[in-house]
């Protein structure tokens, strides 16, 4: 199973629910929830988790602290700040919206703690019609997790990203070891993952709001977003490493692309958002 469509997973509670068991795989996992005012509760078991909104805002309860969450409207139209829960945790969450839960299978037991949207490093890479945004809220330099690896990319409509395609499915001294889930919000666009000779894969899909594709291995790129039409994916990466990172390998027939991009304007549409201004204390 590569491409899960919106609401193939669906269990109550969860809008998805993309385990490692379902994925068949070890460490990577994601769920989302739509709340009306309603409390949910869960175990978090053997996973680190963030609480990180899609559309709406929530409160966060867990090991005896409360958070608050402002969120935003939608992915695209701000940066939202986010919550941590540790594994061995019960966590209750209340609010109205849309909240997408990455997950990673861990052993270290890290503090509850609130993620600033303003804390949030914003990044825009390529040029041309490769420009796009990344929110790199939960990359290795810039939240603490065992395991755990999540960023948020914006594609404006005709643009492509993760492009040139990469890999990560070997570890090496330029390479890392990480499972990878897509979770899309916008579009239409497509999606191509592909292999190689020793291990094949094949998958060209096309992709909208809450549809998924994993990436157990294989070059994956470019994601495509039509003309007229946003783009926004959630990437969740986990693997067995022990300092988390995500060092990648190009395609080697591709990689050329980079270089193109200093002879380029960037795309003026990107960044497409922006960190909201501060708000109070969240506890």
């Amino acid at each position: 199973m590569t491409y899960i469509p919106a609401g193939a997973t669906a269990s109550a509670p969860w809008s998805l629910a993309v385990t490692p068991k379902l994925a068949g795989w070890t460490y990577t996992g994601l769920r989302t929830l739509t709340l009306s005012g309603e409390t949910v509760e869960f175990a978090t078991g053997d996973e680190e988790m963030l609480v990180l909104p899609l559309s709406g805002s929530c409160a966060v309860e867990c090991d005896d602290v409360r958070l608050r969450l402002h969120g935003r409207v939608s992915v695209f139209d701000a940066v939202s700040d986010f919550a941590y829960l540790p594994v061995g945790a019960t966590a209750r969450v209340t609010g109205y919206g849309r909240f997408a839960l990455p997950s990673a299978v861990a052993t270290r037991r890290l503090a509850v703690r609130y993620g600033a949207a303003a804390d949030v490093p914003v990044e825009v890479r390529g040029a041309g019609q490769a420009s796009r945004q990344v929110n790199n809220f939960c990359a290795p330099d810039a939240f603490d997790c065992d395991k755990l690896v999540a960023v948020e990319v914006l594609t404006p409509g005709g643009n492509w990203s993760s492009y040139p395609p990469h890999k990560h499915d070997t570890c090496s001294e330029h390479e890392a070891e990480l499972e990878e889930i897509y979770y899309f919000e916008g579009g239409p666009g497509y999606q191509r993952v592909y292999g190689t000779p020793d291990r094949p894969i094949d998958v060209l899909t096309e992709v909208s709001g809450g549809d998924v594709v994993l990436v157990p291995h294989g070059y994956h790129g470019p994601s495509m977003a039509a003309p007229g039409y946003d783009l926004y994916y959630l990437n969740v990466l986990a693997g067995p490493a022990q300092v988390r990172t995500m060092a990648f390998r190009d395609d080697p027939r591709h990689t050329w692309i980079r270089s193109s991009w200093a002879g380029e304007q960037v795309d003026p549409r990107v960044p497409m958002t922006a960190a909201p201004l501060p708000q109070e204390d969240p506890a």
